[in-house]
């Protein structure tokens, strides 16, 4: 819902992001169905992968880094639930107290919603997703029409090269597709799991891309890019040049209902990974108490203190600034789990050793896993790099100190 903003910076040579990160969606896909397959009902996804392939430590740096990525996601997500926010209340966008009360409040009802049960979380998400359907897709389908094909033109504005444009597109865009590995983690809770996660993952997969590049494809030929770069909410803007002023607030609804359930989720994964690695001793025992139903309450309302604090320290910048920095920062954490689970979906195939074309096949789509991620870690550039690097490595102090104990 934000990505046409910060995508227009680049020009039409974004499209061409979105092809590149579709294709690495699919791969990845490809690759956490086929995982879930061999290692069903374990909670923690990427992290019981890896602990399969190379044991403890890498496990941690997984979960350490999946966690901390999932904080920052959150943070980002609330970013763009206050974007659309300002649709209704404009006075938000211009007061950074009012954003952040607004970001926070969304947050904190959310892990209170959590810590009743992983089904009162579901239930929040099945409203919200038919929320946000319907706009999404009416603004696809009918906006097609309106398109100028003028305002894809140059097709590069970056003052970049061609190739370094498309692979910081590729990574800002991939941000969208983050998840795709979500329906793996809270395998335990989930009902025949060798058979719903993978089905859940690859039909999940394909509707998102064709519903994420319409709508991104839509906006960003409707809308000239020197005006799409400062708008605040790009699809509500699209939404009132094809039906009117009244439009646009139909639209926010919809992307406020949308945002809003992506965080809820996000919410929910923020304790099932932690919990994963807690019951394996690897993360404090804080992670792995749970309350009456089942919830990991405690680490959920921890990490929701997290990210408060994370929001707090962002919102300094602009609404747009904030929300392509936590981007470029969570795809560099979140790449470390992808790349551990390619690999370890390599090891655990060459060790049945059987020799066949079907494993040749599986070996091949762990190494354009894991060369699509190192792709993604590159175009995140150095800063997010940087700072993704430093948060990564600041867990081992906790690992060191959990192997102690």
């Amino acid at each position: 819902f934000l990505l046409p903003a910060s995508l227009a910076a680049f020009g039409g040579i974004s499209l061409l992001g979105w092809l590149g990160s579709s294709i690495g969606a699919i791969i990845l896909a490809l690759l956490f169905s086929k995982l879930s397959k061999i290692i069903s009902n374990a909670t923690g996804g990427p992290y019981a992968y890896t602990k399969a392939g190379f044991g403890d430590f890498a496990a941690f740096l997984v979960a350490w880094g999946y966690w901390v990525s999932v904080l920052c996601t959150n943070a980002a997500i609330a970013v763009t639930f206050v974007s659309y926010m300002t649709v209704f209340f404009p006075i938000i966008a211009t007061n950074s107290i009012l954003s952040i009360i607004t970001g926070l409040s969304a947050v904190w009802f959310l892990t209170w919603i959590n810590t009743l049960g992983v089904k009162e979380g579901g239930r929040v998400q099945v409203i919200t997703t038919i929320l946000k359907i319907s706009p999404l897709i009416m603004i696809a389908l009918v906006g097609m029409f309106y398109i100028d094909v003028g305002n894809f033109i140059p097709f590069n504005i970056s003052g970049k090269s061609d190739l370094m444009a498309i692979t910081a597109t590729v990574t800002l865009t991939f941000f969208a597709f983050q998840g795709v590995e979500s329906a793996t983690i809270p395998a335990g809770n989930i009902h025949e799991p060798e058979k719903t996660i993978p089905r859940a993952t690859m039909i999940g997969t394909y509707i998102t891309i064709v519903i994420y590049v319409l709508c991104s494809t839509v906006v960003m030929g409707m809308i000239p890019s020197k005006e799409l770069q400062f708008s605040n909410a790009p699809l509500a803007d699209a939404a009132m040049l094809i039906f009117g002023e009244q439009a646009r607030y139909w639209v926010a609804f919809g992307a406020i209902a949308s945002t809003f359930g992506a965080l809820n989720g996000y919410i929910l994964l923020q304790g099932q990974m932690p919990l994963a690695a807690a019951k394996d001793k690897l993360f404090p025992a804080l992670f792995r108490k749970e309350n009456k139903v089942g919830s990991p309450a405690v680490g959920i309302i921890f990490s929701s203190v997290l990210i408060s604090l994370l929001m707090l320290m962002n919102f300094t910048k602009g609404l747009t600034d904030t929300f392509t920095f936590l981007v470029l920062l969570t795809t560099v954490l979140i790449i470390v789990p992808y790349l551990f689970s390619a690999a370890s979906f390599a090891i655990i195939v060459l060790q049945k050793k059987t020799g066949s074309n079907r494993t040749t096949a599986q070996v091949l789509l762990a190494l354009l896993g894991f060369l699509f991620s190192m792709w993604g870690l590159i175009g995140s550039g150095e800063e997010a790099v940087f700072y993704g690097f430093i948060a990564l490595l600041s867990g081992i102090p906790f690992y060191v100190w959990m192997k102690r104990n």
